[in-house]
């Protein structure tokens, strides 16, 4: 009798000491908001993405030129005829396909290009590459490119470069008179195209 008198103290001792069936449930959800809101402030030295979105941007006179870009490092790979295949289209970039907006009428290649937004897909090559300006822009790569909406395409020759760009890297330059040129640098090559206002 004494020791189930002992046990039966020891289990209501237990149960006293527990949090309650409702203390319960709140912990949780407690923790989640905590988790949520630490999610949301990126801790000190937090890494930094390996490809970030990236803009390049100019006047080319009163002509707005603005490319958006995921800008993939080189982190000691091959990248042309490995990473990117040669005579393979690619998005010219990373992630999400690269987009080129116009605030105004140009024409490049003696193609008339309208203002607004379009894709700028490449198919790079070892001495020359393509640069096309397609009507599509908003995609994944290049999973769903076609050449139907191609608005123009250019044929680049190949620059070699005598120092690695370690970061894929578009620039947009005024060159006067309303002649704009867009240049793509990565690794050891670089290609250009010109676009002049109309």
């Amino acid at each position: 009798m004494k020791n189930l008198l002992i046990i039966l103290a020891l289990v209501l001792a237990t149960l006293g000491c527990s949090p309650s069936k409702d203390k319960q449930a709140e912990t949780p959800a407690m923790d989640h908001s905590m988790h949520e809101q630490s999610e949301k402030k990126a801790p000190e030295g937090a890494k930094k993405p390996l490809s970030p979105r990236t803009m390049a941007m100019s006047n080319v006179g009163s002509n707005h030129v603005h490319i958006d870009y995921g800008s993939p490092g080189k982190r000691g790979r091959m990248i042309f005829g490995g990473l990117v295949g040669f005579g393979q289209v690619w998005a010219t970039g990373a992630h999400h396909a690269t987009s080129i907006t116009f605030g105004e009428d140009v024409t490049i290649d003696d193609a008339n290009v309208p203002a607004g937004k379009y894709g700028l897909f490449t198919i790079p090559g070892e001495a020359e590459w393509t640069i096309i300006i397609s009507k599509d822009w908003d995609m994944h790569l290049a999973d769903d490119y076609t050449e139907a909406n191609d608005v123009v395409r250019i044929q680049s020759p190949v620059i070699p470069l005598d120092e690695v760009v370690e970061s894929l890297t578009f620039v947009v330059a005024d060159m006067g008179d309303g002649l704009g040129n867009v240049a793509i640098s990565w690794d050891l090559t670089s290609v250009s195209f010109d676009l002049q206002n109309k």
